[in-house]
């Protein structure tokens, strides 16, 4: 199998979310007839009877049953590894596909040699007329290593009338729902296990990017996302991750002689941002904060004899800017307001 005969296999990871299946599992085997298209549920030892629900409602699903419960990272990992096809299309299990959000995909796939990974158009389950926090219309990076979106930039979301509906390269692609050429996935080592989850399919992004492959935006397909159906946004343990999983992503992908600069900035930023959640009240997403810097230099002291050396920064499509600055300083709270002028220099 090639990029000439392509094949998708769409892939759900699952735990304990048979309310979800039930809602979500019809559309994606309605809109995904394709011939060269397979669905899976990779199930994260569930304990709700997720997988009976499956064989006795979805016979032609294929399920890959782990023995516990890894996480997104590792589960993915461990499940792409049983399936052969030339692409996976990584899809939350409260997301929605809609009619035809496969082809653009595929189009993609022949158009793009370089193509390594791309996200759909992501939009809010419950208010459709608006984009979703997850994604968006395509994530980037700023100077800093700080994550956003087109359509979103920190807690600011669009509505969608149109002003995304341009296929563009971005920085990195929703975990929602993001394609990945399945040899480019395994040369880079997969997801990164240590996140567990939240950050990981950045952090793959970025590795993605330094191998000298694209990342795309096909706003022509759709998808619509629930988001925190799995973990809400306000949720401590969300904090957690987010933090230090960002941190262990720009540790991890920057070369060592910009690492000292870039995070001591990030870790003052993180500072203001646990002490403005301290002053308004919200106390545990604070101690989140300060749990989540204990763990990255725990980690990375763990992981720095088996650092492998970043050798090249040249990525495009990385903001130049601070966007924590333009958004909580310049109050800039949509994309179309940033100077954005794609650079490598992080």
């Amino acid at each position: 199998m090639n990029s000439i005969n392509p094949s998708i296999a769409v892939v759900i990871l699952n735990w304990n979310g048979i309310a979800l299946l039930k809602s979500i599992l019809p559309k994606v085997i309605e809109y995904s007839t394709e011939s060269n298209v397979s669905i899976f549920v990779a199930d994260n030892a569930s304990t709700d009877e997720s997988v009976r629900f499956i064989n006795s409602n979805f016979p032609t699903i294929k399920i890959i049953e782990l023995d516990k419960n890894y996480g997104f990272a590792a589960g993915y990992n461990k499940a792409l590894k049983q399936i052969n096809t030339t692409h996976y299309l990584l899809l939350n299990s409260d997301a929605e596909p809609t009619e035809n959000w496969l082809n653009p995909f595929f189009a993609a796939i022949i158009n793009y040699p370089k193509l390594g990974a791309a996200q759909p158009k992501i939009k809010d389950y419950y208010q459709r007329d608006k984009f979703e926090y997850a994604g968006a219309a395509g994530g980037f990076i700023d100077k800093y290593g700080y994550p956003f979106c087109r359509g979103r930039i920190f807690n600011n979301i669009e509505a969608d009338f149109g002003q995304y509906n341009q296929s563009t390269e971005i920085f990195w692609a929703s975990g929602a729902a993001i394609l990945v050429k399945a040899e480019i996935f395994h040369n880079l080592g997969g997801l990164d296990e240590s996140f567990f989850a939240h950050m990981e399919e950045i952090d793959l992004c970025w590795r993605i990017n330094l191998a000298g492959f694209q990342i795309r935006y096909l706003p022509e397909s759709t998808v619509y996302h629930m988001g925190g159906a799995t973990l809400n946004q306000l949720n401590p343990r969300k904090t957690f991750l987010n933090f230090r999983n960002n941190l262990l992503m720009v540790k991890k992908n920057l070369p060592k002689n910009k690492r000292v600069k870039i995070l001591s900035i990030r870790l003052f930023l993180d500072a203001i941002a646990a002490i403005r959640l301290l002053a308004s009240g919200k106390f545990q997403s604070f101690i989140a904060i300060i749990k989540a810097h204990w763990s990255f230099f725990f980690l990375s002291f763990k992981s720095s004899k088996q650092e492998k050396p970043i050798t090249t920064t040249k990525i495009e499509n990385i903001y130049n800017k601070s966007i924590v600055l333009d958004y909580f300083i310049l109050r800039k709270s949509k994309f179309n307001q940033l100077e954005f002028h794609p650079t490598n220099n992080l």
